[in-house]
């Protein structure tokens, strides 16, 4: 009877043990499966750490966003998806400090103009610019907060095409690099507003596409001398194009 017993105990600290046992390399093979994943999510987005603390913090982020994304899909009762993009190691807090940080200054204040068409009343319920050719692509901000930048440039593109039947896809990296005063701070955030009053004001960007184009945009960097005579004719040009691009 006690040998019995004894080959019973036996027997279930083995299952026991192999059970741990087959749980703990299911969870090696996880942890491997999920670092590889994060590997190949940091070679797709051009991701780098300053140190291994840094990647470990980050990795166990990354783990734990992309269980709950699984999880979330793997329910079922929602109408949408999620997937893993470009955020993927940050938390929540980190992602809204990125794209909530902007402080506007105490100094601005906000005019009301009037709106030409506020007698209006027959109009549709809905209407996609998309079908209407007047949206370029999807564009993709990074990690800079100009959000600012990316609205105006697209309400640029878009009335320029309702007015000339072009649509032209315009730079917001020239806005962030050249509209630094005032309200509007580059990738720390800014405010829309201005940028389009000034924008109509001068006539600039829906009729000279140029200053704002990638493929034509001139950049001008800070020089410690003149390489050439202040009055020659390249330096003149080269000031003209300065002026016109910031």
């Amino acid at each position: 009877m006690a040998m019995t017993l004894g080959r019973s105990s036996i027997f279930i600290a083995l299952v026991v043990l192999g059970v741990w046992a087959s749980q703990a390399k299911c969870r090696t093979l996880n942890e491997v499966s999920m670092s590889e994943r994060h590997e190949q999510w940091m070679a797709r987005y051009g991701r780098t750490y300053e140190n291994n603390a840094e990647k470990e913090r980050r990795f166990k982020i990354f783990k734990d966003n992309v269980e709950f994304i699984e999880n979330f899909n793997n329910a079922g009762n929602r109408p949408y998806k999620l997937s893993v993009n470009e955020y993927a190691d940050q938390t929540n807090e980190e992602f809204r400090a990125s794209r909530n940080g902007y402080k506007r200054s105490s100094n601005s204040k906000s005019s009301q103009t009037s709106f030409r068409y506020e007698d209006v009343s027959a109009v549709p319920s809905s209407i996609d610019w998309r079908k209407k050719g007047a949206v370029t692509p999807i564009k993709d901000q990074g990690q800079c907060g100009c959000c600012w930048a990316f609205s105006a440039v697209a309400a640029t593109e878009g009335i320029t095409q309702l007015k000339t039947g072009k649509l032209i896809s315009l730079s917001e990296q020239e806005l962030v690099d050249c509209d630094t005063s005032g309200e509007d701070q580059g990738c720390e955030g800014g405010l829309m507003g201005r940028l389009l009053s000034l924008s109509f004001k001068t006539k600039d960007l829906p009729q000279k596409q140029t200053i704002l184009t990638k493929e034509l945009m001139v950049l001008v960097t800070p020089i410690k001398r003149l390489p050439m005579p202040p009055k020659s004719p390249a330096m003149k040009m080269f000031l003209q194009i300065a002026r016109r691009h910031c």
